[in-house]
């Protein structure tokens, strides 16, 4: 069974480049690999609703790769089935890149990161943009109410491929919430021994 990742990444240059620096045999194996890698388990599925953002690419009508973060609350981008993603496209900045590149051209690549746990998924799909208009309950069930943010329209995403990065060079950062949670217990810590010295004095 060949993974799918490697049939869409691995083109003939890269096979070449792969000869050259000496990677090509590693690089069969993962051809021939046992996981097609194109649908969701349960662990790629809870990886990516816990992400609050993600890197997005899609591809100019001249065949320039563009990438821009989407970002909202963790679960904002959601896992419909096995092999469907989706996420409510808030207003941005109004230039609508990604949405002119994707009516022209319906790749996409994302790259998923949990920094923390330096952990990181690559997901390549197929991407359709949905109006409100015409599927009013798929974006009712993608937007969330207590998100100040205007939802314009829906990215919905066909999985082609799944593939987990190597963590080696993913330096650990940590969000707000994540700070808050390790340092809770300090603070806890802090305010027992402050209440201790009080009570003595």
């Amino acid at each position: 069974m060949a993974r799918k990742f490697t049939e869409i990444a691995f083109t003939p240059a890269v096979k070449a480049a792969q000869t050259r620096y000496g990677s090509r045999a590693g690089a069969e194996k993962l051809e021939r690999g046992e996981v097609s890698g194109d649908r969701l388990g349960e662990t790629e599925a809870a990886f990516i609703e816990a992400r609050d953002g993600f890197y997005q690419a899609t591809v100019t009508q001249d065949r320039w790769p563009y990438v821009q973060f989407r970002g909202g609350r963790a679960d904002f981008l959601k896992v419909l089935d096995e092999r469907t993603i989706a996420y409510a496209d808030f207003r941005g900045n109004v230039q609508y890149l990604s949405a002119g590149n994707l009516a022209e051209n319906d790749r996409v690549a994302l790259i998923l990161m949990d920094y923390a746990n330096r952990a990181r998924l690559k997901v390549w799909a197929r991407a359709r943009i949905v109006h409100r208009e015409d599927e009013p309950e798929l974006l009712a069930r993608l937007e969330d109410p207590t998100y100040r943010a205007k939802v314009e329209r829906a990215v919905v995403m066909t999985i082609e491929a799944l593939d987990w990065n190597c963590p080696q060079h993913i330096t650990p950062r940590y969000t707000q919430s994540e700070i808050e949670q390790l340092v809770a217990p300090l603070q806890n810590r802090i305010a027992e021994l402050e209440g201790a010295a009080i009570g003595s004095a």
